[in-house]
């Protein structure tokens, strides 16, 4: 996949998309299985379902359901949901470049410059008084389990790409559940 540079940023229009802890996002949620992912995709585009490796034996078949934007030039894809046969839908990866919209409490998670995302993570917790967390990766990001906040280089600079989950089959937690695309 080739780098995205920062002119390429606000090209799309992102449309938004909303966010429910264990429920779903924008019109995925977790649970369906891949044929009703790929309806569900139509809202955005055309989806391409394919096989992801098997990195653990406790995990069942997983699938990725790749969905690109309708027309424009061929890009990243906008979304990347994952699959299992036993979870069903157990992960949403919304691109920095072409992925819509989605905020948690009024942050935008999409596309965000990781480093003033982070900013903004820690000034809502000092303003409300509430907990965000840091991942394995060092970035800030909501304190909410089922947000994992993952970075996308574009260009010369690291954008958020978010990954909404639920545990899948075999995991405890969702970084258990990490899909091997995603490493």
């Amino acid at each position: 996949m080739a780098l995205e540079t920062e002119g390429d940023l606000g090209v799309v229009e992102r449309g938004e998309w909303s966010y429910a802890r264990a429920v779903g996002v924008g019109p995925l949620r977790f649970g369906m299985a891949v044929s009703k992912v790929v309806e569900a995709a139509e809202v955005l585009g055309s989806a391409m379902v394919s096989d992801c490796r098997r990195q653990y034996a406790v995990f069942s078949q997983t699938w990725k359901v790749e969905v690109h934007r309708r027309g424009g030039a061929p890009s990243a894809p906008a979304v990347t949901a994952y699959v299992s046969q036993d979870a069903g839908l157990f992960g949403v990866a919304c691109d920095a470049v072409q992925g819509p919209q989605v905020s948690y409490n009024g942050i935008l998670l999409v596309g965000r410059e990781m480093r003033e995302l982070g900013n903004d993570m820690i000034a809502y917790a000092e303003a409300h008084d509430v907990q965000f967390r840091y991942t394995c990766d060092g970035h800030a990001g909501p304190d909410d389990p089922g947000i994992l906040m993952r970075a996308q280089p574009v260009g010369e600079v690291l954008r958020s790409r978010p990954l909404f989950m639920v545990p899948r089959d075999g995991a405890w937690t969702e970084w258990d559940s990490l899909p091997s695309e995603e490493d």
